[in-house]
């Protein structure tokens, strides 16, 4: 996919009001009766108009596209962070039991200095 960050629209709108600019100059200066003259402004305006729904509709395509990559994207990101948090808990719970462990083990020493010391 592409990432022109919205060069194509300015593009269109360049393109759609160059197109009025010289259609209206065009038909200005060109020597022709006035039923003429009106029929290709009447052309003219049917084409701009055209090109004008051809650019919405790929507009609203892309804005669709750019919502499903965000959902997906949203999704993808939930499901780290998921991975992630039973990862941080696992390790907080193997610290836990280290700790608990660790003080077993040293009340266990203690206790065994006490009595070392009580029999001394």
């Amino acid at each position: 996919m592409s990432d022109d960050r919205g060069g194509s629209g300015e593009f269109m709108a360049g393109f759609i009001v160059g197109g009025l600019v010289g259609a209206v100059l065009g038909l200005l200066f060109a020597p022709q009766s006035g039923e003429e003259t009106r029929r290709e402004l009447r052309e003219r305006g049917i084409e701009l108009k055209d090109s004008a729904e051809d650019w919405a509709e790929e507009a609203l395509r892309r804005s669709e596209e750019l919502s499903a990559e965000a959902l997906r994207l949203q999704e993808q990101a939930r499901r780290i962070m998921e991975e992630q948090r039973g990862r941080v808990e696992e390790a907080m719970e193997e610290g836990r039991e280290a700790a608990a462990q660790k003080k077993e083990e040293l009340l266990t020493k203690l206790g065994e200095e006490r009595t070392r010391r009580a029999k001394a």
